[in-house]
């Protein structure tokens, strides 16, 4: 009825309305870019000023606009609706795409400009000044042509220089030069920048979270052996590969089996931050000759930043073409879960260590940025530091318990931890949590051991924690302790 009695009044506005004229200027922002909204039309109807908004995609079958649904009408490839506006002033108006599964809304700000200009955009010499990096690393004998354009990870750079070369530079890691195939590594390289010579077609990976973005960009055949046997991986055309025996095991991270790894020809060990408790076997591989790119992709405090890391994988590949292309796609995904409204009810992500401790997520991570996306609140947040650049701090049973008993839903972590199936395994690790709001509500979930591994999935987390809060859907990484 709100759409029918919006539509007959559109079609009244247009009866009383002045002659249509030009903006002078219209800007918007939201979304992921690839959809684009034009403003042709405004004019004066009934005392309200009114606009018509063009949409470059056939998928938008509604805009509401406070509180008020307007149907688009539809030609050309474009979905076009007409609506009162705001003139010289940022107004929001949200709308329903149908591209995906199922309908999203994505939250647009718009703004008309009349009687004044619009601000003018970057010119492309501007625009390739911005770009220019005033920390980029000077390469003796080649010339820096652009830095990789990224939209959420903050662990890594990646700087193009002349030839086909690149600069990968992880942030407070490793740096390593990529050099095209059939070329040679300039001469006076800083000692710290690791040189890999394409093509890498004997990786060893240890870094297990990365092998789902190997798989999407369709570079599985550059891997010449992981730290996993076949059947400890979710990621199926890595399990059909080692069971073909293209991907070999290679012992695991912490005990990597030298010898087969020499025989292979490994061209790249690809380790997780996990390394760090085996210094040793870093140095042990540097010293035979491989050398180590340690992923920081855990630290990333926006999902999408660990699923941006396929870009830096797609230089080591060659891929960046297919790389950009999933990205895109999977962005969009998560532009259209940001329209989900909040609940206001609390989460708590955890589990608990072999010592006793509790584990949480430090408040600048990932994880509690999926909660807040999903439509919940983080209920940790007091109780880490915002600063620390770790992904997890360890804390006290007593400290957790002050900061969650109240918290409406509890999700342990089975990533790391043992899984749990029932509440008996929840009360086996601490009779407090008998106590717990979340507990006595049967509000207590578990992860799947293999979410660690689907990296290319991650809003697929976002959208089961948002239906745990609202009590729709169906699961993928989530299950309801019995």
């Amino acid at each position: 009825m709100m759409r029918r009695i919006a539509a007959l009044v559109a079609a009244l506005a247009l009866c009383l309305c002045a002659l249509a004229e030009t903006p002078d200027g219209f800007t918007f922002s939201g979304g992921t870019g690839k959809v684009e909204i034009a403003c042709p039309e405004i004019w004066e109807a009934d005392g309200a000023d009114w606009a018509r908004l063009v949409f470059s995609s056939p998928n938008y079958p509604r805009v509401v606009s406070e509180g008020v649904e307007y149907a688009a009408t539809h030609g050309d490839g474009d979905s076009v609706f007409e609506l009162p506006v705001k003139l010289n002033a940022d107004m929001d108006i949200v709308a329903t795409t149908t591209a995906m599964s199922q309908p999203h809304d994505i939250t647009y700000t718009i703004h008309i400009y009349v009687g004044e200009a619009a601000p003018e955009p970057a010119t492309a010499e501007a625009e390739a000044a911005q770009d220019e990096p005033v920390d980029r690393t000077p390469i003796e004998g080649l010339t820096w042509t652009a830095r990789m354009p990224l939209t959420y990870a903050e662990g890594f750079s990646v700087d193009y220089y002349d030839g086909g070369y690149a600069l990968i530079d992880i942030v407070d890691g490793d740096r390593a030069l990529v050099v095209p195939e059939g070329a040679d590594a300039p001469d006076g390289l800083p000692e710290d920048v690791i040189v890999l010579q394409r093509p890498l077609d004997s990786v060893y990976l240890a870094a297990t979270s990365a092998m789902a973005l190997f798989d999407r960009m369709d570079a599985l055949g550059m891997l010449g052996s992981c730290s996993l046997e076949a059947s400890d991986w979710s990621v199926e055309n890595a399990r059909a590969a080692m069971e073909a025996g293209d991907i070999l095991f290679a012992g695991k991270y912490s005990e990597p089996d030298y010898e087969l790894l020499l025989q292979t020809g490994c061209d790249l060990a690809v380790e997780s931050t996990m390394i760090f408790h085996t210094p040793k076997v870093k140095e042990m591989l540097e010293t035979l000759g491989i050398p180590v790119l340690v992923d920081r992709s855990s630290y990333e405090p926006h999902p999408l930043g660990r699923t941006e890391w396929i870009k830096l994988y797609a230089v080591l590949a060659g891929k960046e073409a297919e790389a950009e292309a999933f990205f895109a796609e999977r962005a969009a995904l998560i532009d259209a879960y940001a329209g989900y409204p909040n609940t206001e009810k609390t989460v708590a992500f955890f589990y608990i260590s072999s010592d006793g401790s509790v584990v949480v997520r430090n408040s600048t991570d990932y994880v509690p940025k999926m909660i807040e996306i999903a439509g919940g609140r983080y209920a940790l947040a007091d109780i880490v530091d915002p600063d620390s650049t770790r992904s997890s701090v360890s804390t006290t049973m007593e400290q957790f318990y002050a900061a969650a008993v109240d918290a409406d839903y509890l999700i342990y972590n089975a990533n790391i931890a043992a899984p749990l199936t029932t509440m008996d395994d929840l009360y086996a690790l601490s009779p407090l949590f008998r106590d717990f709001a979340a507990a006595k509500a049967g509000n207590v979930w578990c992860t799947g051991k293999d979410l660690y591994q689907e990296t290319d999935d991650v809003g697929e987390l976002i959208v089961d924690i948002h239906n745990m809060l609202t009590g729709e859907g169906e699961m993928r990484f989530l299950s309801r302790l019995s």
